[in-house]
């Protein structure tokens, strides 16, 4: 099963993985704020995940890291 994790603090909310994962499975926290203030992106549904790292390759902070 892929797993995705998300390194929460480095993150800066930018959106730009959930926007371009296909299985739209990826959304920012609405109630969590990170070290820096803002609201990190989190994966919701981890066993829809299809490992094609799109969200990895999108985040500008590299904060995204994809294992199949």
């Amino acid at each position: 099963m892929p797993k995705v994790t998300f390194d929460a603090d480095r993150c800066k909310g930018c959106s730009l993985c959930v926007s371009a994962c296909p299985k739209k499975i990826l959304a920012l926290s609405e109630h969590t704020l990170n070290a820096r203030g803002f609201h990190p992106a989190a994966i919701v549904d981890q066993s829809a995940c299809i490992a094609c790292a799109f969200c990895a390759m999108m985040c500008p902070d590299t904060v995204i890291t994809v294992e199949k």
